[in-house]
């Protein structure tokens, strides 16, 4: 790869040739199953890894889908007359998708990924040379104004997204355009921002060739480009949210000190949402010496809404360092620099009391209750996306608990959620078990201990019977005051309904 500035980019105004590049790569199965089906699962996973080497040898025929993945997602040229039966070399010459590279070759000038929308859509995410595998893979270190394709963090916040229809959707720092292709299926309007012009043409560019509608994108940084009076039903933003040393690099950098970015961009988007809107965000955070990391968060949550923060992962300061250093290939470079890079880190780190730093999601709700919820946890363990719905449901059990006391809550009805098993454990040939767990296999994966009332409570309830007459059986079966049952299991059933265990039988 060149260490040259990133190439020009294909035209947007030429609808025609983007067209026709599209039906193209359709023609051929240059599609998510058709390079699963190409590739076979190992090598497709190893593309993820920023390994190329099994997706080469998997492409050493001269098919036409082994000829496009060659040239548009490995970056190697092919001979023209392998693909001029199957893409309009000139035209895709002309529009800028294709050069000729000498002798009777042609390359791409960008990136061409197969992305797989939720409803069976064919999306291309198009990028720059060398950033739709894998994601920056040390691409990063040559141009700080290159373009990621698909990356682990830009999946997993389209995964958690609410997906409501709605009128109004903003991205905030597009990229790729991916957020972008996935709000417009449920969203009247989308607006995407970039403080990288660039990141708004290959947006473009992507748009384009996915067939997906145009949207209105603006440069600037974070809210800068929106209108005093905008207001939207949905924000989204995988921000450059790595807290770093100065601001290097534009797709991870935000170029504030600290977490001040993700602290600012939370903060910000509570005046921009519509009543019952949501904002979601992937971000970093500080955990400082002498503070609590949850309390940091809690007040970041803008005054109007509810929110439900989760930190997934947390890294001291020198795996942190080591981490980015790597995605920007420095580990690869002079050594010297590479010393004074990582001294810079712990610098900065040090200089702010910084022991490590936490990574994660952020949803806000817009909500007009007078005391709004903030939930701050720690969840590391494994999830089922996508978690839209889960996400959504979290903020309406919230509600449904916000209005109702304890006796609203015991003349309720409740339904167990879908797929919850009990587990019983204890020592084996013990005639009562230790504890009980009630375990989701859903969403995300739960798992709590309930006492034998509790249990016997979550595996009665199917929606017929309210929440008191259930508590009454029991007491009588166990020989407890149904009163005094009565008094002390509200609490147990909130924590059950809050963290999804049982939903309430509308």
């Amino acid at each position: 790869m060149s260490n040259s500035s990133p190439a020009t980019l294909p035209s947007t105004a030429r609808v025609d040739v983007t067209l026709r590049l599209r039906d193209a790569l359709l023609a051929a199965s240059f599609t998510a199953d058709g390079l699963l089906d190409l590739l076979g699962a190992p090598a497709y996973a190893a593309l993820a890894r920023s390994e190329t080497v099994p997706a080469l040898r998997a492409t050493r025929g001269d098919t036409a889908l082994e000829s496009l993945v060659r040239l548009f997602l490995l970056q190697q040229p092919v001979p023209q007359a392998r693909v001029t039966g199957v893409l309009p070399v000139d035209v895709c010459v002309e529009g800028g998708w294709l050069v000729r590279t000498g002798g009777d070759e042609v390359a791409a000038t960008v990136d061409i990924r197969p992305y797989g929308g939720p409803g069976g859509e064919d999306w291309f995410i198009v990028s720059d040379l060398g950033c739709a595998v894998g994601g920056a893979g040390g691409i990063g270190s040559r141009d700080e104004g290159v373009v990621l394709g698909v990356g682990g963090a830009s999946t997993t916040l389209a995964g958690i997204t609410v997906r409501t229809p709605v009128g109004a959707a903003l991205d905030l720092g597009t990229g790729s355009g991916i957020q972008v292709l996935h709000a417009a299926r449920h969203a009247t309007r989308v607006t995407a921002t970039d403080v990288n012009p660039r990141a708004l043409d290959i947006a473009a560019l992507t748009l384009a060739l996915s067939g997906a509608p145009a949207a209105d994108l603006r440069q600037g940084s974070l809210f800068e480009p929106i209108e005093d009076d905008e207001t939207f039903d949905l924000i989204v933003s995988n921000p450059p949210f790595v807290i770093s040393p100065g601001a290097r690099l534009i797709y991870r950098d935000g170029g504030m000190g600290g977490d001040d970015l993700c602290r600012t961009l939370v903060q910000q988007s509570g005046q921009r949402l519509n009543a019952g809107g949501f904002a979601q965000f992937l971000a970093n955070w500080q955990h400082v010496e002498g503070e609590d990391w949850q309390d940091r968060l809690r007040s970041w949550v803008p005054r109007g809404c509810d929110a439900w923060i989760v930190q997934r992962e947390v890294q001291d300061i020198t795996q942190y360092a080591e981490l980015w250093l790597r995605d920007a290939g420095d580990h690869r470079g002079d050594t010297a620099e590479y010393q004074a890079r990582y001294d810079a880190w712990l610098d900065e780190f040090e200089a702010r009391k910084v022991r490590a730093v936490g990574f994660g999601w952020i949803a806000l709700h817009r909500t007009e209750a007078v005391e709004p919820s903030i939930t701050v946890e720690e969840w590391p363990h494994p999830v089922e996306q996508p978690l839209g719905d889960t996400v959504r449901a979290h903020f309406d059990r919230i509600d449904y608990l916000r209005a109702h006391d304890d006796a609203a809550l015991l003349a309720g009805h409740f339904r167990l959620a879908a797929e919850v098993v009990q587990e019983q454990v204890g020592l084996p040939g013990a005639e009562d078990p230790e504890h009980v767990v009630l375990r989701q296999n859903r969403g995300m994966r739960r798992a709590t201990k309930v006492d034998t009332v509790g249990a016997g409570f979550a595996g009665v309830c199917d929606g017929t019977l309210s929440a008191g007459r259930i508590l009454d059986a029991i007491a009588q079966l166990v020989g407890e005051d149904p009163v005094s049952l009565r008094d002390r299991t509200p609490a147990q059933i909130r924590l059950l309904v809050e963290q999804g265990f049982l939903e309430p039988a509308r």
